[in-house]
């Protein structure tokens, strides 16, 4: 009887060891958030010159560079936050 309760125990024990601090669903919304953060580096993009001589201020100081970028990348970083905070689903068995 012994060698059949410290056999349950071993199987708990490696099952424990192998489980991760986060869910699936965690690492799926941290990628989503990544995405978001590339998205937001993508869109800064751009604007510069060949010739150094020639400044374009307005293809530089673009809305989209200027302040939908920004606030794209921070809403990424927000997310990141939710995803890692969020709580995984409880498994049943």
């Amino acid at each position: 009887m012994a060698t059949n309760s410290m056999k349950s125990n071993e199987e708990i024990d490696t099952k424990k060891k192998f489980d991760f601090a986060l869910g699936m669903e965690n690492y799926r919304l941290m990628l989503i958030g990544f995405g978001i953060i590339v998205l937001g580096f993508l869109l800064m993009m751009g604007g510069g010159s060949d010739d150094p001589k020639v400044f374009n201020a307005e293809e530089i100081f673009s809305f989209r560079r200027i302040t939908l970028a920004p606030i794209v990348v921070l809403f990424g970083f927000i997310f990141e936050i939710y995803a890692i905070m969020k709580k995984p689903k409880e498994k049943t068995e």
